[in-house]
C-alpha cells in the first residue's frame, strides 16, 4: 500500500467492542473456503468508516472479512449481503473485484452477518495527488480510474443477473428523499442549517434529463481501488455497500467530486492545480469519460455534483451519530465526525453555484 503516513492504511490489533469468538469464525473458514487452513490470526483494518473490515491471516494465505456493526443500526443501512450479490455478479463478467467465498446470516457465528473475500495485493492510494506515482505516469493512473468506472456504467444490469438490483427510475428524487431521511432520522447527530437548506433546495432543482440507469457504485474513490503493484491497472475495486442501479451521471460526479474536495477531508484535489502535477484537469477529465459513454454534453453536472457532496455529508452525520451512540466502525471515525458541517457548508456552497 502506498503513503505510509496515512492515518487509514494498515491493521491493528481488534479495536474494543469489535472482537468475536474467533474459534467459531475458523470453524465456519473449514466449511466454507476452499484449502483454508490455519491457525487463523485476526487483525482489524484500520479503515472502513461503515461495516467493520478485517484481515484473516493464515501460514498460506490471507483474506478480508466484512461484517455488519454491533449495536443499533439504521433501517436499511449495512446490507452487507447486496456488496457480496453485486461482486459476485461482477466477477462473473470479468469486472475487477475481489473472489467472495461466502456469506454468513447466522449471527451465533461472529454476532452479526458476515462475508469473507479475497485479500487482493495492490496498491491503495490514500491521496488523490498519487505522490508515490512518477509525474510521467500519473495521467495513466488517472485514465485507469475514468476507463474502469466508465466500463461498470456499459453493463447491461440484466445480462449480469442485475436487473433488480435496484428500483427504476427517478433516481435522485428518491436518493435525495433516502439520504435526507437519513439525515432527519438521526437526531443523535443533531441538526445542521446548510444540510436543512439543501433537504429542501435538491428535490426542487433536479435536472429533466433522467432516463439513464447503469450499476452505480456509489463511492468510487481512489482510496476504494487496489491498482497493480507496478502497473497503472485497477485490479479490485472495493466498498460496494452503496451500490444500485442507478443515474451513471451522479456516480461519475462523484467520483469527479475529487477536483472540488480539500484533501483533508478524503483524497481531493481541492485548492491543488492538478496541471502543476501532471493530473488531468477537471474539464479533461470530464471530456474522457464522456468519449467513454460517447456523450456530447451532461446537462446538470454542477447539480449531480451538489447532490453528491450532500449526499456525502449526510454520511459523515451518520459517522458523527455512529460516535456518540459508540458503535463507529473505523478509528478514524470521530475525526469524520469533526468535518461534517465543513462538509455540509461545501455541499451548500456548491449548490449555490448552480
Amino acid at each position: 500500500m502506498s503513503s505510509a503516513g496515512a492515518p487509514n492504511v494498515g491493521t491493528s490489533p481488534i479495536r474494543s467492542g469489535y472482537g468475536f469468538d474467533e474459534g467459531a469464525l475458523a470453524q465456519w473458514l473449514e466449511a466454507n473456503v476452499p484449502d483454508y487452513r490455519g491457525p487463523l490470526t485476526v487483525e482489524q483494518f484500520n479503515g472502513g468508516q461503515s461495516n467493520p473490515t478485517y484481515k484473516l491471516i493464515t501460514p498460506a494465505r490471507s483474506y478480508v472479512l466484512r461484517r455488519k456493526p454491533p449495536g443499533a443500526l439504521l433501517k436499511g443501512a449495512h446490507a452487507i449481503e447486496r456488496e457480496v450479490r453485486v461482486l459476485t455478479a461482477l466477477e462473473a463478467v470479468g469486472f475487477p473485484v475481489a473472489h467472495v467465498y461466502g456469506l454468513c446470516r447466522d449471527d451465533r457465528v461472529i454476532g452479526t452477518w458476515f462475508y469473507v473475500m479475497d485479500m487482493v495485493e495492490g496498491r491503495i492510494f490514500w491521496e488523490a495527488t498519487i505522490p508515490d506515482v512518477a509525474s510521467k505516469d500519473r495521467p495513466l493512473y488517472f485514465d485507469a480510474m475514468n476507463a474502469t468506472l466508465a466500463a461498470l456504467h456499459k453493463l447491461d444490469p440484466e445480462t449480469v443477473g442485475l436487473g433488480d438490483y435496484g428500483k427504476p427510475g427517478n433516481y435522485f428524487a428518491r436518493q435525495i428523499g433516502r439520504w435526507s431521511r437519513q439525515y432527519l432520522n438521526d437526531a443523535s447527530a443533531g441538526p445542521d442549517p446548510n444540510m436543512d437548506r439543501l433537504v429542501e433546495w435538491l428535490p426542487t432543482h433536479i435536472p429533466k434529463e433522467q432516463d439513464r440507469s447503469s450499476i452505480v457504485h456509489g463511492d468510487f474513490r481512489i482510496d476504494n481501488m487496489i491498482f497493480h503493484p507496478s502497473e497503472p491497472r485497477i485490479i479490485a475495486v472495493l466498498d460496494w455497500e452503496l451500490s444500485t442501479l442507478g443515474h451513471p451521471f451522479s456516480d461519475f460526479a462523484y467520483h469527479a467530486m475529487m477536483y472540488r474536495m480539500p484533501p483533508h477531508i478524503v483524497a481531493g484535489l481541492g485548492g491543488i492545480d492538478p496541471v502543476s502535477l501532471n493530473i488531468p484537469s477537471e474539464a479533461e477529465y470530464f471530456a474522457a469519460y464522456c468519449r467513454r459513454m460517447e456523450l456530447t454534453e451532461m446537462p446538470g453536472y454542477d447539480f449531480y455534483v451538489a447532490f453528491n457532496f450532500f449526499r456525502l455529508a449526510a454520511i459523515f452525520h451518520g459517522i458523527k451519530g455512529r460516535v456518540i451512540r459508540g458503535n463507529a466502525a473505523s478509528a478514524q471515525a470521530a475525526e469524520r465526525a469533526a468535518l461534517f458541517e465543513e462538509l455540509a457548508a461545501i455541499a451548500w456552497a456548491q449548490a449555490s453555484k448552480v
